[in-house]
Formats: structure tokens, sequence, C-alpha cells
């Protein structure tokens, strides 16, 4: 049973990534119609800048330009990320995706997957193909509790993306724009027609979504210090994955979607050779779609998806 619930705690860890990066596929399929392939390498930009914005902190506070404690340091590097990363999530649905509105999906599909090899590729240029090690922000401390070892910043982890997940919850369910939104999913033809901006709505679910996956990369960095230019490819499309599998427009569905997704991996690699894990993950989540076509929470109707 300790073995089972040390397993539970880093399912919870692994899934919350896959969860944070699922809801900015699920928004903008909800709403554009689109899948923006690109998402999984704005995670990984999202991580390199809260690089940036953390190896700033720490040396200000090192060198004592600054007074700031450990966890102000990660809270700033959040929101100072999470401001900087939907700009390029902003910039790639204006440069990348609007000017295809009207064109058939698979064009936006093929933008996206080309939007994501010039993100890698850039990357590369200006960071070098070294491996970046993220700053240690918070100190590590392993508690435990009944023989399960868990540690603050796996709680931390945790919290934090329960924490985003509720607030865009609110936010979609409880503002006007969340109400614009929301509208724009059920049917995106004709709600533009009504006033409702559509390109404000656009951009605004890119940057949204954009910031969310900052702040998945800047949790991963601090629970996995080393990250790389292609690390968005893998997290990126099991993210996608779980977003269609709970359901378009749904939050809690790719919330839900991605956390099983990471207790599948987890405890498949438990019980399986580490070589099966995909196979058995996926094989489970394909014989979910063939019963559940929509997904968890997805809806019969949508708008017509066009070809």
């Amino acid at each position: 049973m300790t073995f089972f619930f040390q397993n539970v705690i880093n399912a919870l860890q692994w899934g919350s990534f896959y969860a944070m990066i699922a809801l900015g596929y699920s928004m903008v399929y909800s709403i554009l119609m689109l899948f923006n392939f690109a998402h999984g390498d704005i995670f990984m930009v999202g991580a390199y800048i809260g690089v940036g914005v953390a190896t700033v902190l720490v040396t200000l506070t090192s060198s004592g330009a600054i007074v700031l404690p450990g966890w102000l340091i990660l809270v700033l590097t959040i929101l100072i990320s999470m401001f900087l990363t939907s700009f390029v999530g902003m910039f790639v649905e204006r440069v990348g995706y609007r000017p295809l509105r009207d064109a058939p999906r698979a064009s936006a599909a093929i933008t996206g997957l080309m939007i994501g090899i010039i993100l890698e590729t850039g990357n590369l240029a200006i960071m070098g193909a070294t491996r970046v090690k993220f700053p240690p922000i918070i100190e590590s401390v392993t508690y435990n509790i009944g023989g399960v070892f868990v540690t603050n910043k796996k709680i931390m982890i945790v919290v934090i993306s329960l924490m985003f997940m509720f607030a865009l919850h609110q936010f979609v369910q409880r503002t006007k724009w969340g109400m614009a939104m929301r509208a724009m999913s059920f049917d995106y033809v004709a709600v533009p027609l009504m006033g409702v901006p559509m390109n404000t709505i656009a951009a605004m679910t890119f940057a949204i979504g954009s910031a969310l996956a900052s702040v998945a990369g800047i949790l991963f960095g601090i629970a996995y210090p080393v990250l790389d230019p292609y690390m968005g490819i893998v997290f990126g499309w099991k993210a996608f994955v779980a977003a269609i599998l709970g359901g378009r427009g749904s939050i809690l569905g790719a919330t839900l979607a991605g956390f099983l997704l990471g207790f599948i991996e987890i405890f498949v690699a438990m019980v399986f050779p580490s070589t099966l894990r995909d196979l058995i993950a996926y094989s489970i989540i394909l014989l979910i779609l063939v019963f559940r076509p929509h997904g968890f929470f997805g809806e019969p109707y949508s708008a017509q998806l066009r070809l």
C-alpha cells in the first residue's frame, strides 16, 4: 500500500502537467474549431521564459540588489512568465492562424506544426543545443507520511495546478468574456453576427492557454530541472490526446483526462516494463473513446467542422 500511495503522488504531479497543457488545446478547439499543434512548443517556450525570469530574480537576490524570499521569487516568476508567454500565444494566433481562419482546417493544422518547428529551431539558434537547468527557487523538503515520501515541491505543483484550473473555470463561468467564449464554443459562426468581437475572443483564448502552458512549464522545470528545446513535442501530443478525451470545450473534462493519463502512465510503468507504457496507455484511451466518442463531457452537438 505504501508503494501504491507513493505512485499516486507521482501520478498527481505528472497528471498536473498534462491537464494544464490540455486546457489550452481544449479552449482553442472549442472556440475556433482548430487544433493548435504548436501549443506543446509554447509550453517549452514558457518554461524557457520562466528560466530567464527566475535566473534574473535569483541573481539579483544573491547579489544583494534586492531581498526576495523563495516563494515570492516563484510567484513573480509565474506571473511575469504568464504575461510574456501570453504575448507569444497572441502573436501565433495573429500571424499564423487568423489569416487562415476561412481556409481548410488541414491548412491550419499544418501551420501549427510549422510554427512549432520554428519555435524549436529558434530556441536552438538562441540558446544552443545545451540543456538548460532551472535555477533552484524552492528548497526541497521531504515529508514522511506513514512511509510515503512526499516533497514540498510535489504538493506545491499539484496545489498550484488545481488553483489555476479552478480560476479558469470561474473566469469562464462567471465573467462577461467567459460567457462570450462559451457562446462562441456553441456556435462560432452565428455569435460574431450578434456583436461579439471574434478577433478579441480568439486572441484572449490563445493568451490564456499560453499563460497556463507557461505555468506548466515552470512547474515542470521545478520538478525536473533540466529543459531542452524538444521537451514540448511529447507533452504536447499527450496533452492533445487528453483534451480530446475530456470532450470539446470542457475544462473539467480536460482536467480529469490529463490526470487520468498521468495515472495510467505511472501505474502501467509500475506493473509492466516501461517500454509498454505508451502502448497500454493509448490502448486504454482508444477503448474509452470507442464507447465515449465525444469524450467524457463532450456534447454530441457541435458547430460543423470545416475540412
